[in-house]
Formats: structure tokens, C-alpha cells, sequence
């Protein structure tokens, strides 16, 4: 009871203690408001500007089997989402060195880096759930705001489309390799045939070997499809190895193919190979039943790459975001070309079946038929490259869209700098000055107690 006693406080009593002291509790509180008001008034005024961005995938514009090609081969970061990346790299020096390099600096000796300037000046945020990003830049006049907002989104968009010219002009050129390859291999295959014809006179099977011939085509037709995959997704994989080759890292040592959920993917992508082949024997292109098939292993080989792409992630989770990019690309063209590879294994043995039956033709009717099968694949080989070649040329074209400007930087007005918050200052200044007003009152308080 005494404890309690000798802990308690009459309120009445304190009132009359802080009334006793008023002139001095008074100024405590209107000092510290004065002197918060004051520095409000002091510090430098600051302005903020915002650029609106919005990111997409290009390779969403291009449709049919270009989309299905590129995000397959996971060009153009198919198999994951760029906002995060895109909000670090707009973070990065060479966005923001020649943004800080213009700029005046009373002391040029502590000019800030680019992480320094990031975090005092920069803003970036993704709304969640969507694909817009604010830039909000903070600047010491209205029109220095809006320079910074303004650059940063400029300096982006012209690293973005610098670096995605390289690599898809780099692409492009391993792919003009192989279609000079595979245009050599066309001709050879088309003038043995040509030349067979002629010695032997043979220019138009009978009906019997018509109807073996068409359906051998179907087989033909998807072994040159699985072998430009496979070509197409060497000339990836070749980019992204000279890309990484300083770097010295490789998608090989993180054993993606032994991967037991790349496994499962990679069988059901071979099952409906086999599938489409038995279709296309039955129907057209244009049939429902082949567009559906057409459209599962489109999905396959997306969640192939996807799949791929997260055991990167999960690996490579050090790397910095652009070395993750190049290894992404490496190991889903990696096991797109596995894919691929096991694919044609599986349609040349029941191709292998049809062909016994053809056996029993007369020698120069089965060396035909190899003959004019062996020219349609290398010349559907030479087709497909020449039509991936050029939607790589118009990937290159669309990189630099891959981010929009929705609205442009805006310029503050002057009268309503951002900073300092003058209201705020002065009335965190009043609560200073109220508490220590009212530790005054209580320590007055417990000397006349």
C-alpha cells in the first residue's frame, strides 16, 4: 500500500504545478513549435515528377507460330514476368551515371554513386498485379525533377533496345549460318533427286506409291519441323555461350535435363509429336482436331521453358538479373533442343515402320521415294530457318517497345514543392514541445511533492 501511494500521481495536483509554470511549460511548447516551423522554412524546397511506364512481352504482338517459336526458345524472356527486372535495371550505372555525371555538384568529390543516387532521388514502384511502373524522381527544382524522371526512362529504354539489337543481331547471324548450310544440303538433296529422275525416267509413281508417299510426307514434314527446332534452338544456345563465355558460367552445371519435372515435360512434348504425325496423316493443317494437338504442344513446350527457367532461379539465385537472363536462354535452348532431339528419334522409328512396307517396291521406286522424302525435309529445313530468321528480324524492331511511356514525366508546379511538409514539421514540433512540457510539469511536480 505504500508503494502504491508513494507511486501514484494527483492530477489535480499536477494541473496546479503546470498552471504554477505555465509561462515556462508555455514556451517550452510554442519554442518547439517555432523552432520546427522555422526549420520547415529553412530546409530546401523539393519536387517530385512521375513517368508512367507500362512493360509486355513483345513476342505476345507477333502470334502463331512465331510466339509459340520464340517463347519455346524463351527469346525475349518468355518464361517469366521482366517488371522486377526492369525495376532494378532502371537502378543500374548506366542508367544513372549520365544522369549524376549532368548534373551540378557543389562538391564533385561527393557526387554520389549510382546506388546512392537511387535511394535518395528515385522512387520505383509496380502497382501489384499489373505491368505499370512508376519512376518518381525527387529534384531540387521542378524542371530538375522532371529531367531525372524523364532520363531515367529514356537511358532504359535505349540500354533495353541496345542490348536486345545485340543479341538478336547476334542471333540472327549464327541463324544466316545455318540457313547457308541448310540451303547447300537443299540444293545437293533436290539435284540428286532431279538426276535420279531423269536417268531413270521416273517423274510420276504409280498410285500405290502415291498413296506411301503421302504418308510418308507427314512424317517427312515433321522431322524437318523438329530439325529446324533444333537448329534454331543451337543458334540460341551458341548466342547465349558467347554472351556468358567472359563470365564463364553454363547452365550445363545445374544438370537441367536430369531434372525430373524437364523429364516428364520432355516425354509428353515426344507423345504428341508422335501424335500430330499420326493426325496430319488423317487431316489437314486446318482441322480442329490438329489445331487443338497443335496448341497442347505449343503449351508443352511453353511450360517446358518455364519449368527450365525455374530451376535457374532456384540455382542461380546470386547472379545478377542480366547473367540469369543469358542462362535462362542457354538452358531452355538446351532442353528445347533435347526435346526436339528425342522428338525426331521417336518419329523416325515409326517412319522406319512405313518404310518396311515400301520394300516391296522395285528398287528404283524405293530409291525414288528416299530420294524426293530426303529433298522435301532439307528443303522444309531451309524454309523454316529463312521464316525464323526473319521473325528474329522483327523481334529485333519490337524489343524497343517493349516498354511504353503511358504518361510522360510531368513538371511540378513551384508553389507546391513535395518537401519539406510544413504542416507536418510544425505539428510534429507541437508534440515534441507538449511532451517535454510534460516531463517539465512532472519532474516540478515531484520536488513539491
Amino acid at each position: 500500500m505504500d508503494l502504491e501511494k508513494e507511486e501514484s500521481i494527483d492530477l489535480g495536483k499536477l494541473w496546479q504545478v503546470t498552471k504554477a509554470h505555465k509561462k515556462v511549460v508555455g514556451g517550452i511548447i510554442v519554442g518547439c513549435t517555432a523552432i520546427a516551423t522555422i526549420t520547415a522554412f529553412v530546409l530546401p524546397k523539393q519536387y517530385e515528377s512521375t513517368t508512367l511506364v507500362q512493360t509486355r512481352n513483345a513476342s505476345k504482338e507477333m502470334g502463331g507460330q512465331a510466339a509459340a517459336a520464340m517463347a519455346a526458345l524463351g527469346v525475349g524472356g518468355a518464361a517469366s514476368s521482366p517488371t522486377n527486372n526492369y525495376m532494378e535495371l532502371m537502378k543500374s550505372r548506366t542508367v544513372l551515371d549520365p544522369i549524376i555525371d549532368s548534373m551540378d555538384w557543389k562538391d564533385p568529390d561527393k557526387k554520389p554513386d549510382a546506388k546512392e543516387f537511387a535511394k535518395s532521388n528515385l522512387d520505383i514502384k509496380n502497382t501489384k498485379g499489373t505491368n505499370l511502373i512508376e519512376v518518381t524522381a525527387k529534384g531540387k527544382t521542378p524542371e530538375e525533377a522532371q529531367q531525372i524522371s524523364q532520363e531515367v526512362v529514356d537511358n532504359f529504354l535505349k540500354m533495353q533496345t541496345d542490348n536486345s539489337q545485340q543479341t538478336q543481331s547476334l542471333l540472327v547471324q549464327f541463324l544466316n549460318g545455318r540457313i547457308e548450310e541448310a540451303k547447300k544440303d537443299s540444293d545437293d538433296a533436290a539435284q540428286k533427286f532431279a538426276d535420279f529422275s531423269r536417268e531413270h525416267k521416273l517423274y510420276s509413281p504409280d498410285d500405290q506409291l502415291k498413296q506411301a508417299i503421302t504418308q510418308v510426307s507427314a512424317y517427312d514434314k515433321s522431322l524437318a519441323d523438329l530439325q529446324s527446332q533444333q537448329k534454331a534452338a543451337q543458334a540460341q544456345y551458341d548466342v547465349a555461350t558467347n554472351k556468358l563465355g567472359q563470365q564463364k558460367s553454363s547452365s550445363k552445371a545445374y544438370n537441367i535435363n536430369d531434372n525430373g519435372t524437364v523429364q516428364s515435360i520432355r516425354g509428353q512434348i515426344v507423345a504428341k509429336e508422335v501424335e500430330l504425325v499420326g493426325l496430319r496423316q488423317k487431316y489437314t493443317d486446318n482441322n480442329p482436331t490438329v489445331i487443338a494437338a497443335q496448341q497442347q504442344l505449343n503449351q508443352l513446350q511453353s511450360d517446358l521453358a518455364s519449368e527450365v527457367s525455374a530451376v535457374v532461379d532456384s540455382n542461380a539465385a546470386s547472379l545478377n538479373s542480366a547473367q540469369m537472363e543469358l542462362l535462362k536462354n542457354q538452358a531452355v535452348a538446351e532442353a528445347s533442343a533435347s526435346a526436339a532431339k528425342a522428338s525426331e528419334d521417336a518419329v523416325r522409328a515409326k517412319k522406319a515402320e512405313i518404310e518396311q512396307d515400301i520394300d516391296k517396291y522395285p528398287d528404283d521406286m524405293v530409291t525414288y521415294l528416299q530420294l524426293k522424302s530426303d529433298a522435301e525435309i532439307k528443303k522444309t529445313i531451309y524454309t523454316n530457318l529463312v521464316q525464323q530468321c526473319e521473325q528474329n528480324k522483327i523481334q529485333e524492331a519490337m524489343e524497343s517497345m517493349d516498354i511504353q511511356v503511358i504518361d510522360e514525366a510531368n513538371l511540378p508546379d513551384e508553389k507546391k514543392p513535395s518537401a519539406p511538409k510544413k504542416k507536418l514539421i510544425a505539428a510534429i514540433g507541437l508534440a515534441l514541445g507538449c511532451i517535454i512540457a510534460f516531463g517539465y510539469s512532472l519532474v516540478m511536480y515531484k520536488r513539491e511533492a
